[in-house]
């Protein structure tokens, strides 16, 4: 079994939901508060050992990769200022040279054809998928607890989670052929279903652990749900030729691609800092 070291981020969409605080600027570049979701996206990457990251990126997305440059003019201005405390945090958030490599989608035909253009990244390895929109709060990676079960099972792991069953139409949703708790065995993947025929309400979340052979199934480039090329479609197609299993990770999730989940989520996060928390549970208490 091949060590999972690579992850494919897909951050090549508009942001039209943080409209117009996304005109310029990347929506994987918002806040929350003080580390851009993209940074937590790559944290949360290599705290499972992973090495090497693909950005399928599009027009405007420069400062997604400036970001994780080194920036002399500030490092050095830190320095003569004595901010070593900054200074450190920032150093320690570097990526090894030669780490990322970009790709660009040059047109946006939905998640399945972004992953499609990784292909030469991901070559014959094993490859998480992350997707920056959902902020995970987890005691252990999420993507960690995902290369744990794919060391377990040997195949393809998605992240999984239960939701009220009229929200399902908004997911890709598992068929599922046993549940063994922590992990359950996958017959069948449905993308978006009519709440009448979801076959269950566990749904998958913006994180994946897959085989390289989904490619051949994502190079056909067949359109799926809303006429996109669908990841779910092609998921679907590796369901009984390898290993496939949900995950109920252990966690909190916050969909930072809407508005209200991104606005919780900076409450969650501050209140885990001990410098903010009482503060943060202050002004909170003044607005009840």
């Amino acid at each position: 079994m091949k060590p999972l070291k690579k992850a494919v981020l897909p951050v090549a969409g508009f942001g039209t939901r943080f409209l117009p605080a996304t005109k310029a600027v990347a929506k994987e570049m918002l806040p929350v508060v003080d580390r851009p979701l993209i940074q937590y996206a790559v944290d949360e990457a290599r705290a499972a050992g992973i090495e090497q990251f693909c950005f399928i990126t599009g027009r405007g997305k420069t400062a997604i990769v400036e970001h994780f440059d080194i920036a002399y003019e500030l490092e050095k201005s830190l320095e003569e200022r004595n901010k070593a405390d900054i200074l450190a945090e920032l150093r320690g958030l570097a990526v090894t040279p030669g780490s990322i490599v970009t790709v660009r989608q040059q047109v946006p035909m939905g998640l399945g054809h972004a992953i499609w253009c990784a292909r030469a990244f991901v070559g014959d390895d094993p490859f998480a998928i992350i997707l920056p929109d959902d902020l995970m709060q987890c005691e252990t990676s999420c993507v960690a607890q995902l290369a744990e079960a794919y060391r377990e099972t040997g195949g393809n792991v998605v992240a999984i989670e239960e939701v009220p069953m009229e929200r399902v139409n908004k997911y890709g949703v598992l068929d599922i052929e046993k549940d063994m708790g922590r992990l359950v065995s996958v017959k069948g993947l449905v993308e978006k279903p009519p709440v009448e025929k979801a076959p269950s309400n566990l749904t998958i979340i913006g994180r994946y652990v897959l085989m390289p052979e989904v490619m051949t199934h994502l190079a056909k480039l067949e359109k799926g749900a809303g006429g996109e090329v669908q990841l779910t479609d092609s998921m679907a197609k590796l369901i009984g030729t390898q290993p496939f299993h949900g995950l109920r990770y252990e966690g909190r999730r916050f969909d930072c691609g809407d508005k209200l989940g991104f606005l919780e989520a900076q409450i969650a996060f501050a209140l885990e800092r001990p410098e903010l928390a009482p503060a943060v549970r202050g002004f909170l208490d003044r607005y009840r």
